[in-house]
C-alpha cells in the first residue's frame, strides 16, 4: 500500500460550506488571522485547507462556541487575488487534493493549523449506462447557464463550474451536482469523504429522482 503523503502546519479555513475537488470557491476575506495567513499562500503560492464547521461560525465573535470541523476536508488553491482596499481581500479558489487532518492545533491569534495526510484522487471512472441521465442533466444546465450569460453579452455571476468539464467521468459529475443540489452542509460533507466516485454518484442520482431534475 502506497503511503500518502502528510503535510505539516497546513494553515485552515473553517467555513460553512464544503468544498469538492475541482470546485470553486470564492471568498471575501477582512477577519485578521486570515488576511496575513491568505497573503502568505498567495506569495508563497502554497495551498490552505478547507474543513467545514460542524460547530462554530465562520467569523469568530466574543462568546460564540469554540470552532470544531470535519475530519476530512480539500485543499484549495488560490487562482485569483484581488486587494480593492485595506483590510479586504477578495479571491477565488480551486479545490485540489482531499486530505485527512490527523492533528490539529489552535494558535495564538485564532488560526487553525493542522498536520494533514493526502487522500487518494478519485480514479477516473467511465459512468454507466444506468447513471447515464445525471451526466445528461449537468451538461443541459451547463449548456443554460452558458446561453444565459452569452444573452447577457458576459455580464453577471460567473459560472459555478470550472473548466475543463468532465462530463464522462462519474467523480466530477458527481461533485459538481453536491455543489449545486441544495442540501444539508453534513450531507455534501458525508457525500465527499467518499471513496467510491460511482456510490458518490449514485446517492446524487437518487437526489435528482426525487427533485425531478434527471428525468
Amino acid at each position: 500500500m502506497t503511503t500518502q503523503p502528510l503535510l505539516r502546519s497546513l494553515p485552515l479555513f473553517p467555513l460553512g460550506t464544503v468544498l469538492f475537488p475541482g470546485g470553486l470557491l470564492p471568498l471575501r476575506i477582512f477577519e485578521v488571522r486570515y488576511l496575513d495567513m491568505i497573503g502568505r499562500c498567495h506569495r508563497n503560492g502554497s495551498p490552505f485547507g478547507v474543513v467545514s464547521l460542524t460547530q462554530g461560525s465562520e467569523v469568530r465573535r466574543a462568546g460564540a462556541e469554540a470552532e470544531r470541523f470535519a475530519a476530512v476536508g480539500t485543499l484549495a488553491v488560490i487562482r485569483e487575488f484581488d486587494a480593492p482596499q485595506a483590510g479586504l481581500l477578495q479571491i477565488e479558489c480551486i479545490g485540489t487534493q482531499r486530505f485527512s487532518v490527523r492533528s490539529s492545533e489552535l494558535q495564538a491569534y485564532g488560526l487553525w493549523t493542522a498536520e494533514v495526510e493526502a487522500l487518494a484522487d478519485d480514479l477516473p471512472l467511465a459512468i454507466p449506462d444506468d447513471l447515464q441521465h445525471t451526466a445528461d442533466a449537468l451538461r443541459r444546465l451547463v449548456q443554460a447557464l452558458e446561453e444565459r450569460q452569452r444573452m447577457a453579452g458576459g455580464a453577471g455571476a460567473r459560472l459555478p463550474i470550472a473548466q475543463p468539464h468532465r462530463f464522462e467521468d462519474c467523480g466530477w459529475v458527481a461533485n459538481r451536482w453536491c455543489e449545486l443540489l441544495p442540501m444539508q452542509t453534513e450531507l455534501k460533507q458525508r457525500l465527499m469523504a467518499l471513496d467510491s466516485p460511482l456510490m458518490r454518484l449514485e446517492l446524487v442520482s437518487d437526489l435528482l429522482a426525487r427533485t425531478g431534475i434527471s428525468t
